[in-house]
């Protein structure tokens, strides 16, 4: 069974969460420090084996003598899957999942409100209007189409909520095995399927999967030509995910109805950016309201691969070699 001996911590933990964080990796010796003590964190780095970062892999970590596993308290892995992680053979875990049924709550949103036109609502709203042209027409989100393009956390809490709404829900992942709950239809890379049949069918097209090297771009000029000019793109994933400047193309031009951004490829947004005035696109700053004791559910990922790092189980959340980011 791996021993650990050294814990690094720069995560911000106070109270009962540090208290469980340190009686998680007992009897091993614990070192919290904050995460600008430059001086502190190289000296730790010198000993120890297993590091809980508030942020991302850096050059400290990849040279530190004796790490093994690095946990960063966050959700995407993209800055820190970078091929010598696997050339070292370190174990790189995140927090994924801690946020997800508010992430998915976050696409709902988007989704309603793309669907009932909210903003002309509102802009009504505050001109003292009664009404807004082509109200009649607008339809809500029950029996129409959604297609979920990832299925980790987010995606699979998303397929749930959205088959409650009474939506048919598509999904595309890696895996070719069954489809998770809520899902009627699932297309697999592993099984062959391209992203195609479901961009051509959604009326919505969620973007929920990590970004890397293969997800780089993976929405550009023909796929969202392949999607119905009626149809939203609603992107929870990364700004690079998609290729913007086809975006905004798409967006102008008419090619699909709006769009949902939470995340972009410059962050924040330039003011410059043309998707400040797209037409019919809701725009967030990378943001979502958080779960109750998020940081409760942080430690619960990380206690349990205590557990399975000390049995030499597989990790939850472990980067893959598949992972790789070198685009950023």
């Amino acid at each position: 069974m791996p021993e650990i001996k050294t814990v690094l911590a720069t995560v911000p933990y106070s109270g009962a969460h540090l208290d469980r964080l340190r009686a998680a990796f007992a009897p091993a010796e614990f070192i919290h420090l904050r995460r600008d003590d430059t001086e502190g964190i190289a000296a730790a780095l010198e000993r120890a084996d297993v590091a809980v970062l508030a942020g991302d892999l850096d050059e400290r970590s990849l040279s530190a003598p004796h790490l093994r596993w690095v946990h960063c308290d966050h959700a995407g892995l993209n800055k820190s899957a970078r091929p010598e992680v696997f050339e070292k053979g370190l174990l790189v875990t995140s927090s994924a999942g801690r946020s997800s049924p508010v992430l998915a709550e976050h696409v709902i949103l988007l989704m309603l409100a793309l669907a009932y036109d909210f903003p002309t609502f509102l802009d009504a709203q505050r001109r003292h209007q009664w009404g807004i042209p082509g109200q009649d027409a607008l339809r809500g989100l029950y029996g129409r189409t959604v297609g979920i393009v990832g299925l980790g956390n987010t995606g699979t809490e998303l397929a749930v909520r959205a088959k409650a709404l009474g939506m048919r829900v598509l999904g595309y992942r890696r895996q070719a095995s069954g489809p998770p709950p809520g899902v009627d239809r699932l297309y697999s890379a592993e099984g062959g399927d391209t992203l195609d049949e479901l961009l051509q069918q959604g009326d919505f097209v969620v973007l929920a999967v990590p970004l890397s090297d293969a997800t780089y771009h993976l929405i550009g000029e023909r796929d969202l030509r392949l999607m119905k000019r009626s149809a939203f793109l609603v992107n929870m994933a990364r700004g690079a995910v998609v290729d913007e400047t086809a975006l905004i193309r798409a967006l102008y031009e008419g090619w699909i109805a709006g769009a949902g951004l939470d995340t972009f490829t410059r962050e924040p947004l330039p003011p410059d950016s043309p998707l400040w005035d797209a037409p019919h696109t809701i725009i967030t700053p990378h943001v979502t309201p958080q779960v109750p004791d998020r940081t409760g559910r942080s430690l619960d990922i990380l206690c349990e691969n205590v557990r399975r790092y000390r049995a030499g189980e597989p990790l939850l959340n472990l980067l893959k070699p598949e992972d790789v980011y070198t685009r950023g």
